[in-house]
């Protein structure tokens, strides 16, 4: 992880810095409501803007839902996930199908379900590093990496056994919170 977060995220905060300068108009911006604005980038930068927003923006959030141990959901976000997906097991089933079932290079989110649709929490996926929040959708609650960058190095090509031990450091304390802001 110090590679991810040293190399990886780094280039993307340092790429971004590059595309957004001289542009007053995105200088004052926190990085969350870049992301937002990804559409409203001029079409010279909006690529550069969409990749490296979206991943500054999706390796803070992934840093700030892990910690070492993780902990267990309880309270309100365990109702949720009942709720949406049976249990805690049917959660972690459905969500490792998501995110290893994303083709290529992406994420893996959990979001606050569709109003009026029954389940307080929904699984989506994005390609590369685009996220709901650039679409317009809900701020997510719950977000892994699934780029080969993020696990390469230790599982290979082992992406469900990444996402096995990325669930002993979810920090559902963190997780709850992000939920409680929905």
């Amino acid at each position: 992880m110090t590679i991810h977060h040293t190399k990886h995220q780094q280039a993307y905060v340092d790429n971004l810095n590059k595309a957004l300068a001289g542009k007053p108009a995105w200088q004052g911006l926190t990085i969350e409501e870049v992301v937002k604005k990804v559409k409203d980038a001029p079409e010279v930068i909006r690529a550069a803007v969409r990749n490296n927003s979206g991943g500054v923006w999706n390796h803070d959030f992934f840093w700030s839902v892990m910690a070492k141990p993780g902990t267990t959901p309880k309270g309100e976000l365990l109702e949720a996930i009942k709720a949406s997906f049976g249990d805690e097991a049917g959660f972690q089933k459905a969500f490792v199908a998501a995110a290893t079932g994303r083709f290529g290079s992406g994420w893996a989110w959990l979001v606050p379900g569709p109003a009026g649709k029954g389940k307080p929490l929904a699984i989506v996926t994005s390609q590369n590093q685009d996220n709901p929040l650039m679409e317009g959708g809900p701020r997510p609650v719950l977000g892994v990496d699934v780029w080969e960058h993020a696990y390469y190095l230790k599982y290979r090509n082992l992406r469900a056994k990444y996402l096995e031990a990325w669930f002993t450091v979810v920090n559902w304390d963190a997780v709850a919170a992000n939920f409680a802001k929905k």
